[in-house]
């Protein structure tokens, strides 16, 4: 006899019967991972420490209710660090210099976030997840890179006790400069925490393991920074110069968490800052939040597919609701939810119980968060930065295709250069000057031309013309859909094609998958006359013309 199939874990209150157990433990562990990433993502956002707390507990204790995304864990994200210190600083932020000009700056980012999660609640509403697919793989990958290097280079000389003002580029230049005039005990504090982050992946000791890395850099790090009486004012000698010490190296949050409670000012909404702001924090946060849901369906153990306009209107009511207290905004978060399923999460409770979890600690325990070095949280955001811009990262685009390793630098050399949205731009019309190069007519990037043949109520073929492109990729997927739903087989031809890029042939790997999970298939005929542009199984494919 066979075994009897293993039930899929719901999200309901019968599910939280069930599996409480597993979720609870897996919440606590995830807890203990966004305590200091929540702390450390409000700081470098120039918002208040505790507003980072705000966030993951709207996103635990209400967005889990609107969405069926089962594993994501829903808070702060380090990809939207460069907007929320873009928005504040357009409006007045001072980096600590005039605190009345820096909270006001902050009420007038948070009317900004209550603005974009009520425009994300319309996306939500009105089915635009899908927009998410439109957006070319590499450059998302060039956008999260250059976000990374912006990271890393506003953390560095924080972690060793330093300011952090200037260009992301020139601060770049100056990390030599900035070991050499560290504050030695703050460095230390820092560079101690990097390598603990980046010795924790070579523990072989399960049951350390079980600690997760940057709650080993608490342990570490507050008892050293209790040592050297850091939160006391006092100077200290080394080498012959005198250095500071004192609670501005320590992380600052109220001794009541209601008296952190801020509200929006809406004035800034009409102007020319608060509508770019609006746009940025709705566009590129629900788009980072839609691949984090997406990834973590592809690793859901269960094969439990999210509702991405639903997961999108859960995002974006809970950025309204945390904005309106004096949160940061939130996104379907990636590296959380991946320790959720490996914390062994079942249902989308676990989300519940790790903002549960926050909201008992900062209640009960504020005084312990006020013993955190900024270095070490300055030090964990480095590491962050690092993964998004990796030499792997760069190494990766680079095996893809060398088309899309100019796309994937122009993203972030465009960032660096100019922001986040004129980035993206610059990369998407890279892309399209290449397409252009490569023999694509202008009105095929715009205009899906497909020939649909129903062959019998099981089996149809799609003859697809001119180009398979990313700006096309809604349309195709769009009969596709349509196909699958209806219990069809499917042949795609792209034999008529002149170039199929790297994000149709990256989606139709996915699709193929999405097919055989429906017991139905798709096949891709009609590229065996077109040359791929590297040997990658998801590279460009361009038509040989004779």
């Amino acid at each position: 006899m066979s075994a009897e199939p293993t039930p899929i874990p719901e999200g309901t209150l019968s599910g939280l019967r069930t599996h409480w157990k597993s979720d609870l433990l897996s919440g606590f562990l995830v807890f203990l991972i966004a305590l200091p990433l929540c702390l450390g993502i409000a700081l470098a956002c120039g918002y208040p420490a505790i507003a980072g707390i705000f966030t993951a507990i709207v996103g635990g204790l209400i967005a889990t209710f609107f969405s069926n995304s089962e594993l994501t864990i829903k808070g702060p994200a380090a990809g939207l660090i460069v907007i929320a210190i873009g928005c504040i600083t357009e409006f007045g932020y001072t980096g600590g210099h005039d605190p009345v000009a820096d909270y006001e700056a902050y009420r007038l980012a948070l009317g900004v976030g209550v603005a974009a999660g009520m425009l994300q609640i319309f996306l939500g509403i009105f089915r635009t997840g899908i927009l998410g697919e439109f957006f070319p793989t590499s450059t998302i990958h060039g956008l999260l890179a250059a976000i990374g290097v912006i990271i890393i280079a506003k953390q560095f000389p924080i972690a060793m006790g330093l300011s952090s003002e200037g260009k992301p580029l020139d601060l770049l230049a100056k990390i030599p400069e900035f070991i050499m005039n560290m504050n030695p005990i703050v460095g230390l504090i820092g560079m101690l925490s990097f390598i603990i982050l980046l010795c924790y992946p070579f523990i072989k000791q399960p049951h350390l393991k079980m600690v997760p890395a940057p709650m080993i850099v608490l342990f570490v790090t507050i008892p050293l920074g209790m040592f050297f009486h850091i939160n006391q004012e006092h100077t200290y000698s080394f080498l012959g110069q005198q250095y500071a010490l004192g609670k501005q190296f320590l992380v600052n949050v109220p001794d009541n968490m209601f008296q952190a409670v801020a509200f929006p000012n809406f004035s800034g909404l009409l102007t020319a800052t608060g509508i770019k702001y609006v746009i940025m924090f709705a566009l590129i946060g629900s788009l980072e939040s839609l691949l984090s849901a997406k990834a973590i369906d592809g690793i859901d153990p269960w094969k439990r597919k999210t509702n991405m306009d639903q997961d999108m209107l859960a995002v974006g009511i809970g950025n309204t609701l945390a904005a309106f207290v004096g949160g940061l905004p939130m996104i379907s978060e990636i590296v959380r939810s991946k320790a959720n399923i490996d914390n062994g999460a079942r249902t989308r409770f676990a989300n519940l119980f790790h903002g549960l979890f926050l909201l008992l600690f900062v209640a009960l325990l504020p005084g312990l968060i006020r013993q955190i070095p900024l270095a070490a949280l300055g030090a964990m955001l480095v590491f962050t930065g690092f993964r998004l811009a990796s030499p792997q990262e760069f190494g990766l685009i680079y095996k893809i295709g060398k088309d899309q390793f100019i796309i994937f630098v122009s993203t972030v050399i465009g960032v660096l250069e100019t922001d986040l949205l004129m980035g993206i731009a610059i990369g998407i019309g890279v892309k399209i000057l290449l397409h252009l190069f490569n023999g694509v007519p202008f009105r095929s990037l715009f205009k899906l031309h497909i020939d649909i043949e129903q062959h019998d109520t099981h089996h149809v073929t799609m003859r697809v013309k001119q180009s398979a492109v990313f700006s096309t990729w809604i349309a195709l997927r769009k009969h596709l859909q349509q196909s699958l739903d209806a219990g069809k087989d499917v042949t795609l031809d792209l034999a008529e094609t002149r170039l199929v890029d790297h994000t149709v042939m990256t989606k139709l790997l996915e699709w193929k998958y999405e097919f055989s999970e429906r017991h139905r298939q798709l096949t891709v005929i009609g590229l065996e006359h077109h040359q791929p542009l590297s040997n990658h199984i998801v590279a460009t494919h361009k038509k040989i013309v004779v």
